[in-house]
């Protein structure tokens, strides 16, 4: 794809705008000496050695950093990050020299503070910076700060935790917090007795002190990290370990849920084994510390060492199902995963995130089936940006942590893996980016190139497996993985393939975007190489990309659709369930774009009468939701009862043969979790009844009644429809011991109609005592999938941006999360012109 620029005439310049001076002014009225976003590349520092004397009484923290520094080349200046620091103290030590105390200048927009010298440092030489200084803890989840929790006899527990990643280094150290600058750290931090201390390395002594606090002291880190990697926690937790070839392996928690990590140190364990097999390279730490975390924003952390979770993420207890399990095991499996790549491997700049998250989230799922479709609808947008693409902001830095640097990032992956290499190839490609490149940062430039070395080939367009025919290829048969990889991340977007037939011969056309390859299969499988080929004319149906793998939508013109929907009416099996999830996303997104007449759409859809499979239901419940509440929203009453009923006939009989027990199999629990929530939110008598009387018996069971795992989300909704279950569950939520449960209670609470409760709801999940802030952009997305809320939800947050904006950093994932699901039910032009101004 080739991108046009439209001449619109050249702005003139605004000749009473004063000119911005080239250097900014510091705080104190000098002109800072540094204009740039990015740091200058004249130091390099070499370790860090960090004393932090938190307090969790007055949420204070002190602490004293010392950075030994290389000087790369002649420099007057030193240039670093400080963000919300009191500096109280500044002392430099060049080299033999004596110490000396030193001014320092901060230019607080770019979070950048520096210190000016009369002559030049000279390349080569090593010198020390020290700097005493004092803070608040964070408030607002991210930096060093403060969480709490409610134990099980009702007292307030308080500790500290930390979230540097993308930018938050700064605010507990002064530091060079940019992902290229790795150093070693040593780190020293004071606590109460009664408390722990936790940090990337193992610990090595403590140290009673004079005011009778103890000061824990860690081992040196015996690897290089860049900033936003380093962590530390101080709290009253309790642990597990394991030994997992010749690392220890802890999974830690609040003391009263210690029993509720067994699965995760199994799992974590599991995993450890794998990877270091997998990539054969070890983990190179002595230690591996899981900690959950009470009061945490993000899913996981991947600190080198101390892999941070909400407790969600981590914790289950011993009757949790199997669905809940699989929810922890991919998130761990996420977060491990970045221990080689972001941790031993790092990306050169936020631009290339993606080789952090794409590869984690690659890895994670091994299979994307599940995520390619939601990514495929964003990256749809003009809103999109390119996997690997220019951030000069810390809100754009903040932005990139989107489904585009994780789940299209691990996509374009599964395709050249699938697609083009084969997986052994891309395992090896994959262990030679990780051994050429260990301790260092790379671009994605680097990554191309350790997979050219030694994958290098040319397509030979044979048969893959009996099923798929051939791989049809658009462009030169001799491949090089850079060259053809880059326009996968150097634009946004993705290509859609048109396939239209005449008689015997096929042609494939393609738009917006780039050469690829497209795979198929057919009933057949006699055909040629080429982007026009011929087949026989007794092969009834074709369908491109097979298994989804590749990174790209299909359009099928002709009769093309009616074909495939007449195979699958005939026999479902014709096409594998990846390829029927794959087709149902496909004919909505190119009804949405007018590509199609919705008509195609239903007529494809016919054959769900047969289905039985997940994902195939899941994608279709999925988008036909979407419609229901869009209509619901708009108040078109005879085309929501037409889809009502539309939507009960189709998956009717295989709602009716879902049972209200213990389901073993995971994918049957997603099945039934999936067309059970739609029932009951259609009000399918019997559904709604049977969710009614099973709450009932849980509400009067005293805890010796369970609801099955998959089921309990279907459950808590129903219940939450009644002002008396509404409050029955809302006392429930208060107690609940499981953190899985609790969450699909809070679900539930603000699935609410009763816009009192719904009012109630959201100024709770502000305020943070009773629903936690951390879960506001959930109660948010909730309360706007309803008819109810949706409204409120936008008010909402317009009269509170300025509280959620001090909470959530703007840019940051959870404030995207906030304006997403209070938009995305908009659907007229006035809710659009709200919008925009």
């Amino acid at each position: 794809m080739s991108f046009i620029l439209l001449q619109m005439g050249c702005p003139k310049p605004n000749e009473t705008s004063p000119i911005e001076p080239v250097y900014p002014v510091s705080t104190n009225g000098e002109l800072f000496p540094w204009a740039q976003y990015r740091l200058p590349h004249s130091i390099q520092p070499l370790s860090y050695n960090l004393t932090l004397n938190p307090d969790l009484v007055t949420m204070t923290f002190t602490g004293q950093t010392t950075i030994s520094m290389l000087v790369l080349h002649d420099t007057k200046v030193i240039v670093l990050h400080s963000s919300d620091l009191n500096i109280s103290k500044a002392s430099f030590k060049l080299g033999e020299e004596d110490v000396s105390d030193v001014t320092v200048l901060e230019y607080k927009p770019r979070d950048q503070i520096a210190i000016k010298f009369s002559k030049n440092l000279k390349a080569g030489q090593k010198c020390n910076l020290i700097l005493e200084y004092s803070a608040s803890l964070s408030n607002n989840y991210n930096g060093f700060y403060n969480s709490s929790y409610t134990d099980k006899d009702g007292i307030k527990r308080v500790l500290a935790a930390t979230q540097f990643e993308p930018l938050s280094a700064r605010k507990a150290f002064p530091c060079f917090d940019e992902p290229v600058f790795k150093a070693k750290f040593l780190i020293k931090i004071s606590r109460q007795p009664n408390y722990i201390t936790l940090s990337n390395m193992p610990k090595a002594q403590t140290t009673v002190l004079p005011n009778g606090l103890m000061q824990d002291e860690f081992e040196k880190t015996s690897v290089n990290m860049s900033t936003y990697l380093v962590a530390f926690v101080v709290a009253e937790f309790a642990s597990i370990t394991q030994n997992v070839s010749g690392t220890l392996v802890s999974v830690y928690s609040v003391t009263e849920k210690k029993n509720h990590t067994d699965y995760a140190l199994a799992t974590a364990s599991k995993f450890l084994e794998f990877y270091n097999n997998y990539f054969e390279i070890k983990y190179p730490l002595e230690k591996l510390d899981l900690v959950a975390i009470p009061d945490f924003l993000a899913g996981a952390m991947e600190n080198w060492g101390l892999i941070t979770f909400r407790e969600t993420s981590l914790l289950v207890g011993k009757q949790s199902s199997l669905l809940e399990k699989q929810v922890v095991a991919s998130v761990i499996a996420h977060e491990l995963a970045h221990q080689w790549f972001g941790n031993l491997v790092t990306m050169r700049w936020w631009n290339d995130l993606w080789l952090n998250e794409g590869f984690a989230t690659y890895m994670q799922y091994m299979s994307l089936q599940k995520v390619l479709f939601r990514v495929l609808d964003k990256d749809a947008l003009n809103s999109s940006h390119a996997v690997s693409t220019e951030v000069d902001t810390s809100e754009q830095v903040e932005e990139m942590f989107d489904s585009v640097s994780y789940e299209k990032g691990a996509s374009i992956l599964l395709m050249l893996c699938t697609s083009l290499l084969g997986e052994q190839q891309f395992r090896k490609g994959l262990i030679q980016y990780l051994k050429q490149y260990k301790g260092l940062n790379t671009n994605t430039e680097d990554l191309w190139n350790s997979l050219t070395q030694v994958t290098a080939f040319r397509s030979t367009g044979q048969t893959l497996n009996t099923f798929i025919c051939r791989q049809v290829e658009l462009s030169t048969q001799y491949w090089n993985v850079s060259e053809m990889m880059t326009s996968w991340t150097s634009q946004k977007g993705f290509p859609l393939v048109t396939m239209s037939r005449k008689g015997n011969q096929v042609t494939l056309t393609q738009e917006h975007f780039l050469k690829t390859r497209i795979t198929y299969v057919n009933d057949s499988c006699s055909l040629d190489p080429t982007s026009t080929f011929k087949v026989p004319e007794n092969v009834k149906w074709l369908k491109l990309n097979y298994k989804n793998t590749g990174f790209y939508a299909v359009h099928y013109k002709d009769e093309s659709w009616a074909a495939l929907g007449e195979a699958l009416s005939h026999n479902v099996s014709v096409l594998t369930q990846e390829d029927r999830a794959s087709l149902i996303h496909n004919v909505f997104a190119l009804s949405k774009f007018g590509r199609v007449s919705f008509l195609h759409v239903l007529n494809l859809l016919d054959y769900l009468v047969n289905e039985t499979e997940t994902s195939p239901v899941k994608e279709a419940l999925l988008q036909l939701n979407t419609i229901y509440r869009l209509l619901d929203k708009r108040q078109e009453h005879g085309l929501v009862a037409r889809m009502k009923d539309y939507m009960l006939r189709q998956f009717g009989p295989l709602i009716n043969s879902q049972t209200w027990k213990e389901e073993e199999r995971v994918s049957k629990q997603e099945l039934r979790a999936a067309l059970l929530e739609t029932a009951c939110r259609l009000d399918e008598e019997s559904c709604t009844a049977q969710a009614k009387t099973m709450f009932v018996k849980y509400k009067e069971s005293n805890g010796t009644f369970r609801i099955p795992g998959d089921l309990q989300q279907v459950v808590f909704n129903v219940a939450a429809q009644s002002s008396e279950h509404w409050t029955s569950l809302l006392e429930m939520y208060t107690h609940v011991p499981y953190d899985a449960e609790k969450r699909k209670m809070l679900l539930a609470l603000a699935s609410t109609p009763d816009v009192k409760h719904i009012s109630w709801v959201l100024a709770a999940g502000l305020q943070g005592d009773i629903i936690q802030t951390q879960e506001l952009p959930l109660v948010i997305n909730r309360v706007s999938s309803g008819f109810a809320g949706y409204l409120f939800a936008w008010d909402f947050i317009q009269q509170n941006w300025d509280r959620l904006i001090q909470k959530f950093p703007v840019g940051s994932g959870a404030i995207q999360s906030i304006i997403k699901s209070v938009t995305s039910q908009f659907s007229t032009q006035s809710h659009l012109e709200q919008v925009s101004f």
